[in-house]
């Protein structure tokens, strides 16, 4: 009986390790993305606005891309 004592031990042991390890690697993803989100607002934040014109514009890329397609 001694050694099924062990054995669960290692067992309660074993499955107390993978769960702070999943734990853990959870905080990491969490931490990692929240640092990559907050950095991606700085610098669009810091770029300067251009004053070119916004929209659609017809280039010849997307008329090539119109006489292919058949429009």
């Amino acid at each position: 009986m001694k050694a099924s004592r062990d054995d669960s031990k290692a067992i309660a042991n074993r499955r107390r390790f993978l769960k702070s390890m999943a734990a853990a690697g959870g905080v990491a993803a969490v931490a990692g993305s929240t640092t990559a989100v907050f950095a991606a607002d700085r610098t669009v934040e810091e770029e300067p606005r251009s004053k070119a014109k916004k929209g659609y514009s017809e280039t010849q890329h997307v008329r090539d891309y119109y006489a292919k397609a058949a429009f």
